[in-house]
């Protein structure tokens, strides 16, 4: 393959559709604003700060669906490899499994495999994103007093997706030359996320020794 990165952002390999701010609201304003830091290469720590003037929440949705779009694809680009074989329990190495629980199906915390927890994970954040009672897309429409409480959730969620790629299938993304890519996302996502207090230092204990190398 002439450009294995080619296959990072192959549309056909995206895990789920991706979501898109509407252009003309200040929602795709500030996501342009975003992507200008991040492609002008500003330093990662300065670019997930909040930019003057604007709301914290309306910062963070913003950057909360970004994140799960590219973490979405990174999925994407392992979970051929990801199988009931393969990853018969959603895990992080022997030291960390991750049991599912929701309102639905799951009332009590279940070991499921980790397509299946990567399935249900994904849906559950999609149905989040989409509730425009959490995500408010029109300009002047308050969020929730909940909102941060929420994020938290998909936040630490989307931080396992991390875990489960790094240790059990980064191999999988060396052998296709994303791995800087996938270092690149994750650091943006640890220092969102250490930014603005949205995860507690014991849900980021899986990746400790791997992030203190990369994110000094």
């Amino acid at each position: 393959m002439s450009n294995p990165l080619k296959q990072v952002f192959n549309k056909d390999r995206t895990f789920r559709p991706k979501r898109k701010f509407e252009p003309g609201t200040q929602r795709f304003e500030l996501h342009k604003k975003a992507q200008a830091s991040l492609n002008a290469g500003l330093d990662l720590k300065v670019a997930v700060q909040l930019p003057h003037g604007e709301d914290l929440n309306d910062w963070v949705a913003v950057n909360v669906v970004d994140f799960f779009n590219r973490i979405n694809l990174i999925y994407g680009t392992i979970s051929d490899s990801c199988t009931e074989q393969t990853c018969p329990v959603m895990s992080g190495g022997p030291k960390y499994e991750y049991r599912w629980q929701d309102d639905n199906r799951y009332r009590k915390p279940t070991a499921l495999s980790a397509p299946k927890y990567m399935n249900l994970l994904m849906d559950w954040i999609e149905v989040q994103i989409n509730n425009e009672g959490i995500f408010p897309t029109n300009v002047g429409t308050p969020f929730p007093k909940n909102f941060l409480q929420v994020v938290k959730k998909i936040l630490s969620r989307l931080f396992r997706v991390f875990v489960h790629v790094y240790i059990h299938h980064f191999d999988r993304i060396i052998h296709m030359g994303a791995e800087a890519h996938v270092n690149t996302c994750y650091k943006h996502f640890y220092y969102f996320v250490t930014e603005f207090n949205l995860m507690d230092t014991k849900e980021l204990e899986p990746l400790k020794e791997m992030t203190a190398k990369m994110c000094h």
